[in-house]
């Protein structure tokens, strides 16, 4: 059986964090099913412009939502800011609002921060809204990640290695 295209989304805006860390512990994780291609710099999309999202798109926005179509399935790991997702990930799901590039796709939701309870259930909520498939089983709340990761990457906490175990085998079992 061949191993399922998965596009990982960093949703932090920093390099090195701990979101992009905990993508790379997926892809170990999943490795005998999946392989997982990291997206970790969405300012490479423009700004959202309702007037670009059908007509004159930009070649940006055509090459990610063409990975996004032609993924067998996404997992997006993201820390909060403010109590929201970071602008730049919301700005790439808003230019696939008006596709269906994310229509029932397989998605796994990992929100990783200080608290990330909003976040979390805004990214839950954004997703459900463009009609991407997940469980409960499927999205994760990671909250003081800071404390839980270092600054190789390694997982130090018990607790969130295993949720992050499960997270992966649900994922696997996750069809679209």
């Amino acid at each position: 059986m061949d191993k399922r295209n998965i596009i990982g989304i960093n949703g932090s805006a920093s390099k090195n964090s701990s979101n992009l860390f905990i993508l790379k512990v997926i892809a170990e994780l999943g490795k005998s099913e999946f392989d997982l291609k990291l997206i970790d710099d969405l300012s490479k999309l423009p700004h959202f412009r309702t007037e670009l999202t059908d007509d004159n798109v930009p070649d940006e926005v055509i090459e990610f939502r063409s990975q996004i179509e032609n993924a067998d399935g996404i997992i997006i790991c993201t820390p909060e800011y403010v109590f929201s997702i970071p602008s730049g990930l919301k700005n790439v799901i808003e230019w696939c609002v008006s596709t269906t590039v994310f229509s029932d796709k397989p998605i796994g939701l990992i929100t990783a921060s200080a608290s990330g309870q909003k976040a979390h259930e805004e990214l839950k909520l954004i997703m459900e809204t463009v009609q991407t498939h997940f469980t409960e089983e499927t999205t994760l709340l990671i909250p003081g990640i800071r404390g839980k990761i270092n600054s190789d990457g390694e997982i130090l906490d018990d607790k969130t290695k295993n949720e992050l175990e499960k997270f992966v085998q649900a994922f696997v079992s996750l069809k679209g």
